[in-house]
């Protein structure tokens, strides 16, 4: 099916909407979750839902950007564990706390200072490390990591560090592998091909269906964390290229 044809002018426009009802809105979110922040962890995150399924609605019709999710019966209903996914946007950290109960993201503490966005994230009750002592930095990973997995809730990872293009396999780094290791928790993969629609760096959006892929947890128990890794960073990367198979192929038809 032949995708409908839209000009730079059009798609320049549509982003540009876009990012003014996303500055705006993150502004009064931000504002909304400072009053929050004294209400239980579960009522501040079924805020922070609230908000980014509007967030994701918005530019759905105003960037024609969608997405296809498969994999969701692989989400357990009575266990937490580590979520490990590909990075290549913005848009996965969107989507990531719809899917996995009060997720716990790992920021470095710097976030929390920045206006507006910094609040927003400290509403989530994030796992904060100072990255200046990367000795003591894995170990706050593991002890927060474990206090929040032992109370039902995901942690968020991306083992790339950083966003990567499509069609990139960035530098897989041990943490999410070693909390896994550690605690005993296991890993829950994730593909996608969300840099397609919302590049790195680059201000016009195009319009798409992003595919998403959850896979089947990967067990951690009697596992190093360097076998953890591996086989997080295989089923990712080979499903990455089944992706693109897919999305190529489409297209072209």
């Amino acid at each position: 099916m032949t995708k409908p044809a839209y000009s730079q002018f059009n798609l320049f426009i549509r982003s540009l909407l876009f990012s003014m009802y996303s500055l705006t809105s993150i502004i009064i979110y931000s504002i909304i979750v400072i009053f929050a922040i004294v209400l239980p962890l579960k009522w501040r995150h079924a805020i922070i839902r609230q908000f980014l399924r509007t967030y994701l609605i918005v530019l759905k019709y105003l960037c024609h950007i969608d997405y296809h999710i498969e994999g969701l019966e692989n989400i357990p209903d009575n266990r937490a564990g580590i979520v490990m996914c590909k990075h290549q946007s913005t848009w996965e950290t969107f989507m990531l706390p719809l899917l996995f109960h009060d997720p716990a993201p790992i920021a470095k503490r710097e976030l929390l200072w920045v206006p507006f966005f910094g609040w927003g994230l400290a509403a989530a009750d994030p796992i904060v490390i100072n990255r200046s002592d990367k000795a003591s930095a894995m170990q706050q990973i593991i002890d927060k990591g474990r206090k929040c997995l032992d109370q039902g809730r995901w942690i968020m990872v991306f083992p790339e560090g950083t966003r990567v293009a499509p069609g990139t396999v960035g530098k897989y780094k041990l943490g999410g592998a070693r909390l896994a290791a550690a605690t005993g928790y296991p890993v829950m993969p994730v593909a996608h091909n969300a840099g397609r629609c919302w590049p790195k760096r680059k201000f016009i959006k195009q319009p798409g269906t992003i595919q998403v892929a959850i896979g089947p947890l990967i067990e951690s128990k009697d596992r190093t964390s360097e076998e953890i890794l591996k086989l997080t960073k295989d089923w990712i990367e080979d499903t990455m290229l089944s992706i693109d198979r897919f999305v190529d192929k489409t297209a072209s038809q």
